[in-house]
């Protein structure tokens, strides 16, 4: 069996109209659609060592003061609000957007973690957030003899 790479924006693929693509395509693909298309939400790591969940948020271009964190019963929210300082000092541009944007993660705790043993710190782009365990939800290790 052969298979055949299909490309169906390729012009000449029996389209009625086959420029109207062309147009949508200039339309859709400016960087005003582009940034507001796109998915804002940064990415997150989650780890788990012993005695600690880790959760780490690329968010590159924020400041600590942006971040709110809240707990509420056992979900932790992070949110951000971010709007551009607007100056008219230059009005020399020839095209400028203005720019807003939120976004807020949402993270479930399990039951072993310690809620009242959140820390946060935001260094070098990323948010780190520590989320200690409760005592009894540790992992215990030993060495365990051989008789």
């Amino acid at each position: 069996m052969t298979l055949v790479k299909f490309n169906s924006a390729k012009p000449g693929n029996g389209s009625l109209l086959p420029g109207i693509n062309d147009v949508f395509d200039s339309i859709f693909n400016d960087t005003f659609f582009n940034d507001r298309l796109t998915s804002r939400v940064p990415a997150a790591n989650i780890s788990e060592t012993e005695d600690h969940f880790h959760v780490e948020l690329a968010a590159p271009g924020l400041k600590k003061e942006d971040f709110k964190l809240n707990l509420d019963r056992n979900v932790l929210n992070i949110s951000v609000e971010q709007r551009a300082e607007n100056s008219d000092e230059q009005k020399n541009y020839s095209k400028r957007e203005y720019s807003y944007a939120s976004w807020v993660r949402s993270f479930t705790l399990p039951e072993s973690a310690n809620a009242e043993k959140i820390e946060a710190s935001y260094t070098d782009g990323v948010l780190k957030i520590d989320i200690a365990k409760r005592e009894e939800a540790k992992m215990v290790r030993r060495q365990i003899e051989i008789r």
